[in-house]
């Protein structure tokens, strides 16, 4: 539908109206919904350049274009460009809007994100909790981007080591969740999920096994069986499984994961790479020899 309004929208107005980008990132955003990050990528460089030309670079629609195309980078592993196109959006919409607007919370929570993954982990954490501070104030305790933001401080407090902290905040976001969403969302999926992981890093095994089963179950329904989401999932349950020394079990899981993030991310990305570490480390006999 996304691709056919498109070709309407460039017959009628040329192919570099913002009505123009407006379609495109839409597409880009479908198509990696459906993990096809490649094509995604060339939709939002598009969509961004069509409205730097069209509304200047520091336009509020350029900040969206930014953020979506640094969104992309940072699942495609590109962690570098996307804190900069990060920090581009916040500064933009800080501009636009003021510090303490929602639309900043959301460019605070995704450079804090990133940041996470460069491993700054103290910066990230202060962006997570600027982000919070904001929508707490603004749509009060229990609305679900607080529980975003509760979720992405609990991660960098477990990287940090925190663990019991880190566990407060996984289930204060699983809490909101489930109540505004239901128990078989893809957001509680990744409340479970990060759950299982303080769960285990407590040396719970068996609970954090069952968060990642849950996450994985709630998972494929959502998106199918060969998404890279799915492929998070099951390299996690995998290192549960390792743990408990169910290592059939595991192997199977890693491989799994392995098969969708080379199909989806490539070879060289740092998820496939890790994945191939994990299956490598994996002791026992192979049940296939």
């Amino acid at each position: 539908a996304y691709q056919r309004a498109l070709e309407l929208d460039e017959a009628a107005f040329g192919p570099d109206h913002p009505s123009v980008a407006t379609l495109t990132n839409n597409l880009g955003a479908a198509l990696r919904a459906l993990g096809e990050l490649a094509p995604a990528r060339e939709c939002y460089q598009r969509a961004l350049k069509i409205d730097e030309t069209a509304l200047g670079p520091d336009h509020p629609n350029v900040a969206i274009r930014v953020n979506n195309l640094g969104a992309l980078l940072h699942a495609l592993g590109e962690f570098a460009p996307a804190r900069d196109c990060f920090q581009r959006a916040l500064k933009i919409d800080k501009a636009a809007f003021g510090p303490d607007h929602p639309t900043v919370a959301t460019r605070l929570s995704n450079l804090g994100s990133v940041l996470q993954d460069l491993r700054e982990l103290a910066p990230a954490r202060d962006y997570f909790q600027r982000a919070l501070k904001i929508d707490e104030a603004v749509f009060g305790p229990d609305h679900p981007s607080v529980a975003t933001h509760v979720n992405n401080l609990g991660g960098v407090l477990r990287d940090l080591g925190d663990f019991p902290a880190a566990k407060a905040a996984f289930q204060r976001a699983l809490k909101i969740d489930q109540a505004v969403y239901g128990p078989d969302h893809p957001e509680v999926a990744t409340d479970v999920n990060n759950l299982g992981s303080v769960l285990k890093a407590l040396e719970e095994l068996a609970p954090a096994r069952d968060c990642y089963q849950r996450a994985l179950k709630i998972d494929q329904a959502a998106f199918g069986p060969d998404h890279p989401k799915v492929a998070n999932r099951l390299n996690n349950l995998g290192g549960v499984l390792k743990d408990l020394g169910e290592l059939a079990p595991a192997r199977d899981c890693y491989q799994r994961a392995l098969a969708i993030f080379r199909k989806s991310l490539g070879d060289n990305h740092p998820k496939t790479l890790t994945v191939e570490k994990n299956l490598r480390q994996l002791k026992g006999p192979d049940p296939k020899t």
